[in-house]
């Protein structure tokens, strides 16, 4: 009888695990790496396997009991046509389901309760839930969506440099800087943005933040250009009676001065992260409750 349940978490960046009992106990963890099954999804389920099996390990438990445990696995690209759904019927656990990275999100910042959830890493999602009833936007990946998220901020930065370079547009330090390390070869970052995966595009976003931060010209329109897709986002999503807003992510901190200040009241601190909202839907699924929102 199966009485351990794992929840995974599929970042952009890596891939995250938690075994837990059947109250909800975690045994053990473990990390691998990037889990985007829009871009490379056959790496993904290695590592979303890989990321499990160190969790079991951590536990103290054999690999092999992979085979006999329920597990809900997060990840960003699960609602676009059968990614998910193959990704899915790949997973050797015992019972197994492929959710959004915005359900676990929302799961872990909110526990049962309504509100939003934006979360902001690599890619970037939204979800929420009132009255019971979830409703998501976003997550449609970094070459058409992902607005906001570090690797689209890291995209932004590589296109205003390149048209500083062809002075269309004026310079400024960080686009300087930008062709400074490619030599001042635009050759050399359109081969760069032909090969890179969104988390080569990300790991410029805390360059953008600490320019912006400075007042660099740039920096800051990119960092307002993202923070207006936030609020249409939000609004989108918000409705009068709206308890609470909760920002996550690796980007969320940065992001909040950079919001209008009339969601500044509903801002509230998330209760645990998406890794935990994986593991407490996955307990949900061993225990045989909420299968359907599952």
């Amino acid at each position: 009888m199966t009485e351990l349940a794992i929840g995974i978490d599929g970042g952009g960046t890596s891939c995250r695990a938690a075994v837990a009992d059947r109250d909800g106990n975690v045994l053990g963890r473990g990390k691998s790496g990037p889990a985007n099954i829009l871009s490379d999804l056959e790496n993904s389920l290695l590592n979303i396997v890989e990321a499990a099996r160190q969790a079991l390990r951590d536990a103290g438990l054999e690999a092999e009991a992979l085979s006999s445990i329920a597990s809900v696995v997060g990840v960003a690209g699960a609602n676009v046509m059968d990614y998910g759904q193959r990704i899915e019927g790949a997973l050797p656990f015992a019972e197994g389901r492929v959710v959004t990275d915005a359900l676990i999100s929302l799961q872990g910042a909110l526990g049962d309760a309504d509100g939003i959830v934006g979360a902001f890493g690599t890619g970037s999602v939204y979800n929420a839930r009132r009255d019971g009833r979830l409703k998501g936007i976003g997550g449609w990946g970094f070459v058409v969506g992902d607005q906001a998220s570090g690797a689209r901020l890291g995209r932004d930065l590589m296109e205003r440099s390149l048209l500083a370079h062809d002075r269309v547009r004026p310079a400024s330090p960080i686009t300087e800087a930008v062709m400074a390390e490619y030599g001042d070869d635009p050759e050399q970052i359109v081969d760069f943005a032909h090969t890179a995966r969104p988390k080569d595009f990300a790991r410029y976003a805390p360059m953008v933040f600490k320019h912006a931060a400075e007042g660099d010209a740039v920096a800051v329109d990119i960092v307002r250009d993202a923070a207006t897709a936030i609020a249409e986002s939000l609004d989108t999503l918000l409705w009068p009676e709206c308890p609470s807003i909760c920002l996550l992510g690796g980007l969320a901190e940065a992001y909040e001065p950079w919001l209008s200040e009339r969601y500044k009241p509903l801002l509230a601190r998330p209760k645990n992260d998406a890794l935990q909202g994986a593991v407490e839907l996955a307990v949900k699924l061993l225990n045989g409750q909420q299968r359907g929102e599952a």
